[in-house]
């Protein structure tokens, strides 16, 4: 396996093993309404030009296929740059080690640019990856979806049960 840097010429590739990835995730994907699909896509071209230039977002390619990507950013928290990992993604039947070894990129080119933190989403399938590299948890990473994609949006949905007591009391 190969971890590289991607370019514009991967694009229809990327595109296609993300389809690939969510179909394969979520059987009835096809059958979600149009805007909850294109927001589970991770591969518009405004994204893919994003994530080429951001130095920390890699592909895995086996002889001469992608078999998985990894989409991370810079991002300044007002007192120092952590490197947040937007995406994960890799075929189920990739060589194993795939997913390690396109975190590991990731790691490896914050260390590089002289960034010390690498955060991403403790997802399914990424617990074996996070220990080898010795990662620690900070507690669940969780996103509140807007709109009419909180309906629709992947994941698991937290309780909603909410104890107005301990909200008054701020939680006294």
């Amino acid at each position: 396996m190969r971890y590289r840097i991607f370019t514009e010429h991967d694009n229809a590739a990327l595109q296609a093993l993300d389809l690939t990835v969510q179909q394969r995730l979520d059987p009835t994907f096809d059958t979600l309404p149009e805007r909850e699909r294109e927001s589970r896509l991770s591969t518009s071209l405004p994204a893919l030009k994003f994530y080429e230039r951001s130095e920390h977002s890699f592909v895995a390619e086996d002889e001469g296929q992608l078999a998985g990507f990894i989409f991370a950013q810079s991002v300044w928290q007002g007192d120092k740059p952590i490197v947040l990992v937007r995406t994960l993604s890799v075929l189920p039947e990739a060589e194993a080690g795939t997913a390690q070894g396109l975190l590991h990129a990731t790691i490896k080119s914050a260390y590089d640019t002289a960034v010390y933190e690498v955060h991403f989403p403790l997802s399914p399938g990424l617990e074996d990856t996070a220990r080898a590299e010795e990662a620690v948890t900070l507690g669940a990473y969780a996103v509140r979806h807007l709109g009419s994609r909180l309906e629709t949006a992947p994941g698991q949905r937290l309780s909603s049960t909410f104890d107005s007591s301990t909200a008054d009391s701020g939680g006294a």
